[in-house]
């Protein structure tokens, strides 16, 4: 079981999206006394290549010479891998919520499906920019997830168009990874697949059946798996 009372939390959202995907998370821990930090990776899409490196140094950079836990989201998740090997030793865990697993020297294309590969490849304009993804789905499916309109608006507001060039880019090799113990919050159907392979990693994985957005609409309780999973819920009986 991974404890984290006296480190930070880094909770890194995925370049897909902004920061304020876990704003609510951050506040519900935060008024639990941890020391949370949020790292905000939307200036390295416009940095240009190489995007992965940029963004992991942003992440380990939150860690100002503290212990931290790692704890990612969606698309975050791979980034974690090249971010904990920058920061060594200082890293007392991971948390992946709904996440993808670290894959290194792949690419975010070689790890879906080819028809969504095909699908973000058509939507890509001239200059190579994809829009932002809330465009990728219709309005009913994020307004079904997200049904306050002032949180669903908050949240797109936040969500920058796309280089596709940072879809096709490798991601950093990240030798030695995972160099500390692991854990995985699942909450949709559609990670069942890394919810398994962080079982067969040994790590403790919990389930909150909800939706991938439910850091934004059930921000107590995803609040109170991620204090599970690092230990505090148990060290605090």
């Amino acid at each position: 079981m991974i404890r984290g009372t006296q480190a930070r939390l880094v909770l890194v959202h995925s370049p897909l999206v902004g920061c304020a995907t876990w704003g609510p998370v951050a506040n519900d821990l935060a008024g639990d006394g941890y020391a949370v930090a949020v790292p905000d990776l939307g200036g390295t899409l416009t940095a240009g290549p190489p995007y992965h490196l940029r963004q992991a140094q942003v992440i380990a950079g939150c860690a100002a010479g503290q212990p931290v836990i790692l704890i990612g989201h969606s698309r975050a998740g791979p980034l974690l891998a090249a971010a904990g090997a920058m920061l060594g030793e200082s890293v007392l865990g991971y948390v992946f919520v709904d996440a993808r697993l670290p894959s290194p020297g792949r690419s975010w294309m070689e790890t879906v499906r080819p028809p969504l590969a095909a699908r973000l490849r058509a939507m890509a304009d001239p200059q190579g920019w994809l829009p932002p993804w809330p465009q990728w789905w219709g309005d009913g499916e994020l307004a079904a997830l997200v049904p306050d309109p002032a949180v669903l608006r908050h949240f797109t507001a936040g969500c920058p168009r796309l280089p596709m060039a940072m879809f096709e880019e490798v991601y950093p090799p990240a030798p030695g990874w995972p160099n500390a113990q692991g854990g995985y919050l699942q909450l949709s159907q559609a990670y069942e697949g890394e919810a398994a392979r962080a079982r067969e990693l040994g790590w403790p994985v919990r389930q909150q059946p909800s939706h991938h957005l439910a850091l934004l609409t059930e921000s107590g309780q995803v609040a109170g798996e991620v204090r599970r999973l690092i230990g505090t819920a148990e060290s605090a009986m």
